[in-house]
């Protein structure tokens, strides 16, 4: 099986600004090998409903429906084969984009037939991120670790970069030699 990975954006920057998060991650895809398929999505502009918790009222899901914005997300989720967050740090944490999207998957685990679940096990998780202070990035870097966990997931990498201003990423020589291989290593 040849490898999808699937490019989540969580940035909620102005269309056609490239943040310090998403440039990275471009550095990062680059070293990917070209039969590899790349899907971007940017959550901002996504469209994401507001997720109706039901799990302790009606207990289940229907399947998001064909054309929809959830469906398309959902079917993208199960095809990838590395689900890769492109998230910068806001506040400590995901940006409400992915935090929207990862609300989701609590209905996703309770579509009837669907085994979200079962279908995210083993596939790859993971994290791209920028910010001024690496430590800061560690309860989102944590977040992540535990929704690979519970999905049984591989957190297969981190990576950091000192962002901040416009293009300061540019600036970190070390998140940018990691990115150069990050994703492309051999994952055996």
């Amino acid at each position: 099986m040849s490898r999808h990975v699937l490019f989540l954006v969580a940035s909620t920057r102005e269309p056609g600004l490239l943040g310090n998060t998403e440039w990275l991650a471009r550095q990062a895809a680059a070293s990917l090998p070209v039969d590899t398929v790349q899907t971007w999505v940017h959550l901002a502009r996504a469209g994401i409903p507001e997720f109706v918790d039901q799990r302790h009222t009606v207990g289940s899901y229907p399947m998001p429906d064909e054309g929809t914005v959830m469906r398309g997300l959902l079917d993208q989720t199960l095809a990838c084969t590395d689900l890769v967050f492109v998230a910068p740090v806001y506040w400590f944490s995901f940006p409400s984009t992915l935090k929207a999207y990862l609300d989701h998957w609590s209905a996703w685990l309770r579509v009837p037939g669907l085994s979200f679940k079962e279908q995210m096990s083993g596939k790859r998780l993971w994290l791209i991120t920028t910010n001024g202070d690496r430590a800061k990035a560690q309860p989102m870097i944590d977040s992540t670790a535990m929704c690979a966990k519970f999905l049984d997931m591989p957190l297969a990498g981190v990576l950091w970069g000192k962002g901040g201003a416009p293009e300061a990423v540019k600036g970190d020589a070390d998140a940018v030699e990691q990115a150069c291989v990050f994703l492309g290593r051999d994952l055996g």
